[in-house]
C-alpha cells in the first residue's frame, strides 16, 4: 500500500509539474499562446518542415522550370515607413598602378545600408509580438542586445525546403465578378482595403483542384505587386493600403498547420484592415501565437500566369534565408520550381 501512495503522490506531482514547465515568461501568460512545438522553441512552424515533407513536394519538379518569385533589390523600390536601404559600390585597385601582381588583379565591393525588412523579405519570430510579449509567450525585453536579439532570431530556422501553393485571388474575384482594380495597376488588381476571407481562399483552391497539406507555404497573388514594379512611379500608391487576407482568412490557415504564407503585398493582410481599432491584427496571428511565418512583396505573377497556363498550382518552394543571428528577417531569395 505504501508503494502505491508513492507511486500515486509521484503522479500528481508529475501532472502538475509538467504544465508549469510548458509555460512561457510568467509576464506573457495568456497575452500570447505557447508555442505547439514546446516550452523551448524559437523555431516556429518550419518544425513541420520533416525530411517526409521535403521528399513529398519533391514529387512537385516535373520539367525542372525555375520560376522566380522575388523582386531585385534596388534602391528606389518602396519601403515602409522610415525603413531605408543604400548600396555604396567601392572599386579597388582600378586606379593606374594599383592592380595586384604580374596579373593585374582589380576587384570590387559592396556596401549595403539597410535595415533588413525590405524587398522581398521574411518576417521571423523576432519581428512582431502583443506589448513585451513575443513567440513561445517569451518576454523579449529579456532578450535585446545593442545589435540583436539574443532570443527567437533568425539562426533557428530550419528549412524551408517544401510544397508552395499559388493561389490566385484575381482570377478567384474575377470568376465571382467582384474583382476592383485599382487604376494605378497595369494588370489586373484588387484595390487596396480589399479582403480575402477563408471562403475566397477556399474558392480559389478548388478552381485549380488543389488541397493544403500540413507543410505547404501559400502565396497569394492580388496583383498588387504590379504597383511595386513600377517603382518609384507609384510607391505612394503601393503603400498607401493593400488587399489581403484579413483575421477569418488568417484564422482558417491556421488551421491548415502551414509553414508560411506571403503575398505580392508589403504587409500581407488587409489594409487599412477590418477593424479601425486594431493594428496589423493578423501579423502577431500569425506569428506571434501560431509561429507561421509572413513573406512580404513576393513575386507573384509569373507563377500565376503558369498556373493558369496549366491547371496546376503547387510546385517545389526553393528560398535561401541567411542564417545571421540575432536577426528578425531578412530579404531573401525564391524560386519556384515546376
Amino acid at each position: 500500500m505504501t508503494l502505491l501512495r508513492v507511486a500515486c503522490v509521484m503522479v500528481l506531482v508529475l501532472a502538475v509539474a509538467v504544465p508549469a514547465f510548458a509555460q512561457g515568461d510568467a509576464a506573457c501568460q495568456g497575452i500570447v499562446k505557447a508555442s505547439p512545438f514546446g516550452p523551448t522553441d524559437q523555431t516556429g512552424a518550419t518544425n513541420r518542415v520533416t525530411p517526409a515533407v521535403t521528399k513529398a513536394a519533391a514529387a512537385e519538379i516535373q520539367e525542372g522550370k525555375v520560376i522566380p518569385m522575388s523582386y531585385i533589390l534596388k534602391d528606389g523600390v518602396p519601403l515602409f515607413g522610415s525603413r531605408f536601404s543604400k548600396t555604396v559600390l567601392t572599386a579597388h585597385s582600378l586606379a593606374p598602378g594599383a592592380a595586384f601582381g604580374e596579373n593585374q588583379v582589380t576587384y570590387m565591393e559592396d556596401t549595403w545600408l539597410s535595415q533588413s525588412h525590405v524587398g522581398t523579405h521574411l518576417d521571423g519570430m523576432g519581428h512582431i509580438g502583443i506589448k513585451d510579449c513575443y513567440y513561445n509567450q517569451t518576454q523579449i525585453g529579456k532578450y535585446i542586445g545593442q545589435n540583436y536579439i539574443t532570443k527567437l532570431g533568425l539562426e533557428n530556422l530550419k528549412s524551408f525546403a517544401t510544397r508552395g501553393v499559388l493561389i490566385d485571388a484575381v482570377r478567384y474575384f474575377q470568376s465571382q465578378g467582384k474583382l476592383k482594380s485599382n487604376p494605378a495597376c497595369t494588370k489586373p488588381c484588387l484595390d487596396k482595403a480589399t479582403v480575402i476571407t477563408g471562403a475566397d481562399l477556399q474558392g480559389a483552391l478548388r478552381m485549380t483542384n488543389t488541397t493544403l497539406r500540413e507543410g505547404d507555404i501559400v502565396i497569394v497573388h492580388t496583383g498588387w505587386g504590379n504597383l511595386f514594379e513600377q517603382f518609384p512611379k507609384q510607391n505612394a500608391v503601393f503603400s498607401s493600403g493593400e488587399p489581403g487576407i484579413g483575421m477569418d482568412a488568417a484564422r482558417w490557415l491556421v488551421t491548415q498547420k502551414i509553414v508560411a504564407v506571403g503575398s505580392d503585398t508589403w504587409g500581407v493582410e488587409v489594409l487599412p484592415n477590418e477593424d479601425p481599432k486594431l493594428a496589423f491584427p493578423v501579423h502577431p496571428l500569425l506569428l506571434t501565437d501560431n509561429g507561421i511565418h509572413i513573406l512580404e512583396n513576393v513575386r507573384t505573377d509569373l507563377m500565376a500566369d503558369e498556373a493558369a497556363r496549366t491547371g496546376r498550382a503547387t510546385f517545389f518552394f526553393e528560398m535561401t534565408v541567411p542564417r545571421a543571428y540575432g536577426l528578425t528577417g531578412n530579404f531573401v531569395g525564391i524560386d519556384g520550381i515546376r
